[in-house]
């Protein structure tokens, strides 16, 4: 089966490259290697990638049920806290500088929820109760500094004094809200929630999940819309599909987790409806594209959207029944091995190739490219492989 395969990519490839990306002299991971392999020690360390390393390393302990992979997670944890977290204002930094000095002091609702979510992994795979802790601290950061009675905001000062969305803003606009930050909330509280059953988390998560449904997805064009103003009004006519298809699955995750049969049933037609439209419109010539923007296609293939491609359509398989659902999550593995698996030694994934398959140069490592999309899939598709 070619979860097998999978998880040797895993074991064989994903996991070594970034043991060997860990800073054994100023802490937490490298934070750049471009595209000849130099790695690039004076790059500062993006708080996101160390806390996507972190949550990687946690799950990939319990995933292969090896105790030696906890080390690589307990060194990221202690960056984390000791560099990344402002103990002055509260909140996780966007990065700081190689040593740990703070680089970019902009407190980012997206940067919080993966911190969240890094830390109620971690805490589940090591009971280490100070990880607890901080998430529900920044949990309380988002809900208490960064939510208002329209939703979630974006960007913010050092001291939380609302600022421009440049950084999940493109497409020459700028975001109020946006739907990315407001999935990787999701993700996040549906990770604290299944850790500690908190009560306040849960109606959090519920909050979300009905904020999908209700103003998120729009059925006309069987689609998530991307940017929001305040009022939630979109902004820009964008189709990403590599979001749609990693919501399908992370909503699903949290409805599970959640276990609220109603609000299942509410979201399950949408589920479905975005699944569908991805394998439609966007699954071409064995890989699924980037996104739709004004009607014109980005055909480029993205590492990342393949990964959350092989889970989306893995995972309505088997809530269908649907062959072809199964059939494309492992021709897109396929296409994976061929043509985005860097074979050279000591490297890992290609980040982009275009529609022939070329590969796009870009650095190997970066503050968005990291173990948290193809390490996941991996982990998602060992443990859906056996049930």
């Amino acid at each position: 089966m070619f979860v097998e395969r999978i998880e040797d990519n895993l074991k064989q490839c994903i996991i070594p490259f970034w043991k060997s990306m860990k800073d054994e002299e100023q802490g937490g991971y490298y934070g750049f290697m471009d595209w000849e392999h130099r790695i690039d020690k004076s790059y500062w360390k993006g708080c996101i990638l160390n806390s996507r390393i972190l949550w990687f390393f946690a799950n990939a302990s319990q995933a292969l049920g090896d105790a030696t992979l906890l080390p690589y997670a307990e060194h990221a944890f202690r960056f984390l806290k000791e560099h990344c977290v402002d103990r002055e204002n509260g909140g996780v930094y966007w990065s700081v500088q190689h040593d740990g000095g703070v680089c970019d002091g902009t407190k980012h609702t997206y940067n919080q929820a993966f911190a969240i979510y890094a830390l109620s992994s971690y805490y589940d795979a090591s009971k280490d109760e100070e990880a607890l802790s901080l998430a529900f601290e920044l949990y309380h950061v988002i809900e208490e500094k960064m939510c208002d009675e329209g939703g979630y905001g974006e960007a913010f000062t050092v001291d939380f004094k609302p600022e421009e969305n440049d950084k999940l803003s493109e497409n020459n606009v700028i975001a109020d809200r946006t739907m990315n930050t407001l999935l990787h909330i999701c993700e996040a509280y549906t990770e604290l929630y299944r850790v500690s059953r908190d009560g306040e988390v849960k109606e959090r998560l519920a909050w979300v999940l009905n904020e999908f449904v209700d103003k998120v997805y729009n059925p006309r064009l069987h689609r998530l819309e991307v940017f929001f103003d305040r009022d939630m009004n979109s902004i820009l006519d964008l189709h990403s599909y590599g979001h749609d298809i990693e919501a399908t699955w992370l909503l699903d995750r949290g409805l599970t987790v959640l276990g609220d049969e109603a609000l299942s049933n509410k979201l399950a037609p949408m589920i479905m409806d975005l699944t569908c439209q991805i394998y439609s419109y966007a699954y071409r010539n064995h890989s699924v594209m980037a996104e739709c923007e004004k009607g014109v296609v980005d055909t480029k293939r993205i590492w990342w959207v393949q990964c959350e491609s092989i889970i989306g359509f893995y995972n309505a398989y088997q809530k269908s029944g649907n062959e072809n659902f199964k059939d494309a999550a492992e021709d897109i593995w396929n296409y994976v091995e061929e043509h985005m698996l860097d074979s050279c030694q000591g490297s890992e994934w290609f980040a982009e190739v275009d529609e022939r398959g070329e590969v796009i140069p870009h650095p190997i490592v970066e503050p968005w490219k990291c173990p948290y999309h193809n390490g996941r899939m991996c982990f998602e598709m060992m443990r859906r492989g056996r049930e």
